[in-house]
């Protein structure tokens, strides 16, 4: 008999996605671990593989649509099966009932009308959050969505469940103003993609509730540049070390030394990790990613640099496996390459440190008592002050100049 193609969850905490492109088209043989179509998350595109061999009989969710998770997407008719067998399908398994008259509508009494949940079956929401809110017994009707669209999601329900109930007010709260758009002219209205709501929910959720405290740092580049220089001697184009290469393993090697820097905040307790995995930001036309070089301290510049290409491409076009960007203890981020000078970067909770460098530009410096022209690079390392202390975090930060300064301790 048919069998469901149900939508998997593909990466932690999805409950939806949008079927980017079915690779399959009805009629086409499966075979076990083919892929039948491209997913988009709020994350990165993924294939979505077959489980079984047989033949696509029905899609049931078109290109571009979205699905929840666990939602059937799609039919498969097991090897040897007809088309006929389509007839008596209904998705879950259900067999389709015969139509039957209709009834009257039946009359309700008072008490039934005021039994009846309010507007619940009109609010936008995923079958999980709605689940989730029937056992908590939260109104949804009275909650925000951060999903796509505004769309109620598993995460609003259980914030919701878990705040104390509001204090009797004289009156409800004013409704939330809408933005005055008056004497903007004429513009262009582009939705925004669930990539770009996580995002903005990530954001406002560490910069209201992540104490963030600011350390900053001029390192000189002269010796690094010109060891990139040697370094790049004789390489192709595409070999060659970038100077975020070399910032990538200063920030490695600077966790090692200052482990008390790699660390996570939890309600329970500080969780030190035992590895040194650093989240690089790459921006992509959907928004910020930050696919995560794991061990990055045991690793050689070389391995690091062609490592974090090949991140950067797959981010790019959407590609990334849920373990290349999920998880990372500590975050950089270089905007040095479109000449800013210096920045202050968001935490990437539940990390606990983040760190932003802009371009290196010429400056007068102190040599021998001399004044002398190098270039010098401003970084400045945002720190969570729950977790991490402030002598910690300039301990940290000099570690990390210390090792800029001194790049032949890179190489080994």
């Amino acid at each position: 008999m048919p069998k469901d193609i149900v939508l998997p969850s593909l990466s932690a905490g999805m409950e939806d996605a949008v079927i980017a492109r079915w690779l399959k088209t009805e009629g086409d043989a499966v075979a076990p671990g083919e892929a039948l179509a491209e997913v988009e998350t709020d994350k990165a595109t993924m294939e979505l593989e077959a489980e079984a061999a047989g033949t696509l009989g029905r899609i049931l969710v078109p290109d571009g649509e979205r699905a929840d998770v666990n939602a059937v997407i799609a039919v498969l008719l097991e090897e040897g099966e007809s088309a006929d067998a389509l007839s008596a399908y209904a998705p879950g398994g259900a067999t389709p009932a015969a139509p039957e008259a209709p009834e009257e509508a039946p009359v309700l009494s008072e008490k039934t009308v005021a039994a009846t949940p309010p507007a619940t079956d009109k609010v936008l929401a995923s079958p999980l959050a709605r689940r989730i809110a029937a056992q908590k017994g939260v109104d949804l009707a009275g909650l925000s969505g951060s999903g796509p669209r505004g769309r109620i999601v598993r995460v609003d329900v259980e914030r919701a469940a878990e705040q104390p109930p509001a204090a009797p007010v004289a009156q409800a709260p004013e409704a939330k103003a809408a933005p005055d758009l008056t004497g903007l002219g004429a513009y262009e209205a582009i939705p925004h993609t669930g990539m770009r709501r996580t995002i903005a929910r990530r954001l406002v959720e560490s910069k209201t509730t992540v104490p963030h405290f600011y350390l900053e740092a001029d390192c000189d580049l002269e010796a690094l540049l010109a060891l990139r220089a040697q370094v790049n001697a004789g390489r192709e184009k595409p070999a060659r070390i970038s100077v975020n290469d070399f910032l990538i393993k200063a920030v490695a090697l600077a966790l090692a030394e200052v482990p008390e820097a790699n660390a996570v905040w939890t309600d329970e307790a500080i969780l030190r990790l035992g590895s040194v995995d650093i989240s690089v930001a790459v921006a992509t036309d959907g928004g910020l990613i930050t696919p995560v070089l794991r061990d990055a301290d045991r690793k050689s510049l070389g391995a690091l640099s062609a490592e974090m290409k090949a991140l950067a491409v797959r981010a790019r076009e959407g590609r990334l496996k849920p373990e290349e960007y999920q998880g990372g203890g500590f975050s950089l981020s270089n905007l040095g390459m479109y000449g800013v000078k210096r920045f202050s970067a968001i935490i990437n909770p539940p990390q606990s440190c983040i760190l932003a460098v802009g371009a290196a530009e010429r400056r007068p410096v102190e040599r021998d008592g001399q004044i002398a022209f190098a270039s010098v690079m401003s970084a400045t390392l945002s720190v969570d002050h729950r977790s991490v202390d402030g002598a910690v975090g300039a301990q940290w930060l000099a570690a990390f100049k210390a090792a800029v300064e001194n790049p032949m301790s890179l190489l080994v």
